[in-house]
């Protein structure tokens, strides 16, 4: 089954290039392109991608609020938005607002076509310590405090264990053994956790997990 994707650039030059990139794979197609965010967001209701390569800076809307009004209207979309500095402080605003990842614009051809496969398939892009990276130095920035869980939509105490080790960046397998569980159980519990909190994936867990104050920023 082929991935639809949409390219959201401001620059003529870095759509086309994503596009030669993408449509090279034969599992991979640019479906549309949005030379700012207010398209972007039309075309995804449209089009109904699976992907949507956002950049941050774009005139009329731009990719932050773009992701925002996507992940609002419940799009099955993922967003991966891309940006020129890996730890621009408009990255971390566009995690919180529901983007699943980040790539670097001066990527590898390979590298962007597995990232887009990547989100396809519900997967996080983020490894864990490049997102606890990130975290670290901008969870000051555009604080999306949420409610501590409570009642039966709430979290487990076991639930809240892991959200906070995904937190500190572990894999599975890490929190496995810390907690004494099989990976399967580990797995279970994460499902859980997002399904409760709504979250889309492992990068907005660990979002969640700061917004939640279960994981303190390290300070320099």
């Amino acid at each position: 089954m082929t991935i639809r994707v949409v390219v959201a650039d401001d620059q003529a030059l870095v759509r086309g290039g994503f596009r030669l990139i993408i449509d090279a794979r034969d599992d991979l197609e640019v479906v549309g392109e949005a030379a700012d965010g207010q398209h972007a967001v039309r075309l995804v209701e449209e089009l109904k991608p699976d992907v949507v390569l956002m950049d941050v800076r774009m005139p009329v809307m731009d990719g932050i609020d773009a992701t925002r009004a996507i992940v609002a209207s419940g799009s099955a979309a993922r967003v991966l938005v891309v940006t020129t500095f890996d730890l621009d402080e408009h990255v971390v605003t566009a995690l919180r607002a529901g983007a699943s990842g980040f790539l670097l614009k001066d990527i590898r051809p390979a590298e962007l076509a597995e990232a887009v496969r990547v989100v396809a398939r519900g997967d996080a892009l983020l490894a864990p310590t490049v997102t606890r990276r990130m975290l670290d130095r901008f969870a000051h920035i555009a604080p999306a405090p949420l409610p501590a869980p409570a009642g039966p939509a709430g979290l487990s105490p076991r639930e809240l264990e892991v959200l906070t080790l995904i937190g500190q960046a572990l894999s599975n397998a890490e929190i496995a053994a810390q907690l004494h569980l099989s990976e399967a159980t580990v797995k279970t519990h994460v499902s859980a956790v997002l399904r409760k909190l709504r979250l889309r994936d492992r990068v907005q867990a660990v979002v969640a997990a700061y917004d939640h104050g279960l994981v303190e920023p390290r300070r320099a």
